[in-house]
């Protein structure tokens, strides 16, 4: 049974949990976790590039010039792609970028990513996550003590917390999820990943 330390908030470790494995013992599928990654980034594309195609150009009425005696190549339009100015070939168009994944795979492709954190290390579970304020300082403490490496964190809990979300929005290597919110992309793009204790069932339900 996969197994993870766990920690408080001022970075002392309590022992080790026990997790389900249905969701962090999960073989890797690196064409499946790949797949979906790409679609994730495919949909925070708006796709809104528009280029202006030879019809879509002003002008072009008349010739630009004579058709002999230039020493020039003949041209019957200002609007030709060769001319400055003129309309551009084979440009991109505003489109979606959106790809449709089966819901299972994002699951799927979700617990095999945090399994591999599971056996590398990378995860760890908090026991409590609580602010009566917002405060910067007291996140960046505990993520120090919890990533020494000061590389990014994730730090996942069981919904949003004001005072949590206010202090942990200024640092730039940590970003803070919502267990109903995380997807594969998010903990790939984190080297530290923290699980509060209380977020464990909510992911547990979701992806089991």
């Amino acid at each position: 049974m996969a197994s993870v330390k766990k920690f408080n908030m001022d970075g002392g470790e309590l022992g080790s949990l026990e997790l389900n494995d249905a969701v962090f013992d999960v073989p890797m599928n690196a064409m499946m976790v790949h797949d979906v990654a790409v679609a994730l980034q495919n949909a925070k594309r708006h796709g809104t590039h528009q280029t202006k195609e030879r019809g879509d150009v002003r002008g072009g009425g008349i010739k630009p010039f004579r058709q002999k005696g230039t020493g020039r190549a003949r041209q019957g339009s200002s609007r030709e792609p060769q001319m400055k100015g003129g309309g551009t070939v084979f440009g991109p168009h505003p489109h979606s970028y959106r790809q449709d994944v089966p819901v299972s795979f994002r699951r799927r492709a979700l617990a095999c990513v945090l399994s591999d954190r599971v056996r590398g290390g990378a995860l760890c579970v908090l026991n409590a996550l609580t602010l009566n304020a917002p405060k910067t300082k007291t996140i960046a403490a505990m993520v120090s003590k919890l990533s020494p490496e000061g590389r990014k964190t994730l730090i996942v809990t069981s919904e949003t917390q004001t005072n949590v979300l206010l202090s942990a929005r200024n640092l730039p290597r940590v970003e803070l999820r919502t267990a109903s919110d995380l997807n594969a992309l998010d903990v790939l793009g984190a080297t530290r990943v923290v699980v509060l204790e209380d977020a464990l069932p909510a992911l547990e339900k979701r992806l089991s």
